[in-house]
């Protein structure tokens, strides 16, 4: 795909909220987006999103959006509220009405959004007994539902759009653990059919960012399975501990599908080495054409507003290094 690829300085889509920032004023809201395009657009960004500000949490796009879910007293482990599917979901019109002609009023940079996965909302909110009948009903009624709105994104210029699925790493780890309300083929089919576009302007992505941080071992078969069974054009990849089970993610993905490597931690405030990022990307070099590849942050600085992984500041120097690790791959020539 290195025809049409040129999104080589990425994030998540999350960044750190300013202080104080109430996203029921939508006037402090939009003028905090204005900075966060400003922040984007200075670091030399190939791609632009609104920073989540706008969302309580990395799945507000969707839970905010859809009727049939309700929204529990119960905070788990991971700090997300824990919300329930009552109802088959049913979309009150667009998730993120005029995202991409909000972001390209402020830049020329290319609008990016980022949904939560279907299967990742139908594994986490889906309670038996309590409305739709099985996951799967609830995944692949959520998959309609975001495969109309990524036509809608296409449509107002968005050229990259991610799901995130931080679940599904756990289904290729060797001996993965079980017991999740989605089988590991139902996720696959879920999500695949989230990311089937009939037709996509060139110059579109969609990619999916699997998980947060590799697992210990990769099992080749089913990371292979993934790869092939969700025919997303991007793959959203931890990269960031030099551990052989990262190499191992890349390594088995298909040579037409593009990767972004999450190279810095965006989880710690120190910075990494830049020679030893670069051997690590080098390494990748060995097997990937890196004309097919991006890099970013592991993940994104604050998936859940109130709980930010860094200060702004510690967002800004992770952010500086990652397009820095960009010039030293491609030079100039994004």
């Amino acid at each position: 795909m290195a025809d049409t690829f040129n999104y080589r300085i990425d994030h998540h889509g999350s960044l750190v909220r300013p202080a104080g920032l109430a996203t029921d004023d939508p006037e402090s809201v939009d003028a905090a987006v204005r900075e966060a395009v400003v922040l984007q657009r200075g670091l030399r960004s190939t791609v632009v999103t609104d920073g989540d500000f706008p969302r309580e949490d990395f799945r507000g796009a969707v839970l905010d959006a859809v009727d049939g879910f309700r929204r529990t007293g119960e905070t788990g482990p991971d700090g997300l509220v824990r919300w329930v599917a009552e109802s088959v979901p049913k979309a009150n019109g667009a998730l993120l009405p005029d995202y991409g002609t909000r972001l390209a009023a402020l830049t020329v940079i290319a609008p990016k959004a980022t949904l939560p996965s279907p299967a990742y909302l139908a594994a986490t909110t889906f309670q038996a007994g309590l409305g739709p009948a099985s996951a799967r009903e609830l995944g692949e009624a959520l998959a309609e539902i975001v495969r109309a709105e990524i036509a809608l994104l296409v449509a107002q210029g968005v050229r990259l759009i991610q799901l995130d699925n931080p679940l599904l790493l756990d289904h290729v780890a060797v001996d993965p653990a079980g017991g999740s309300a989605l089988s590991f083929a139902d996720a696959l089919a879920v999500d695949a059919a989230a990311v089937r576009l009939d037709e996509r302007p060139e110059g579109v992505r969609i990619g999916v960012a699997p998980g947060w941080a590799a697992p210990a071992a990769v099992d080749r078969a089913r990371a292979e399975r993934l790869y092939t069974e969700v025919p997303a054009d991007r793959w959203v990849l931890p990269f960031d501990q030099g551990t052989r089970a990262e190499l191992d993610l890349v390594r088995a993905l298909p040579e037409d599908r593009d990767v972004c490597l999450g190279v810095v931690d965006a989880t710690v405030p120190e910075l990494e080495d830049i020679d030893t990022v670069m051997s690590r990307v080098d390494a990748v070099g060995e097997f990937k054409d890196l004309e097919d590849a991006a890099v970013s942050p592991s993940r994104g600085f604050a998936d859940i507003a109130s709980r930010p992984l860094l200060s702004a500041e510690d967002q800004r120097r992770k952010l500086v290094l990652v397009e820095t690790i960009a010039r030293y791959c491609w030079g100039n020539e994004f």
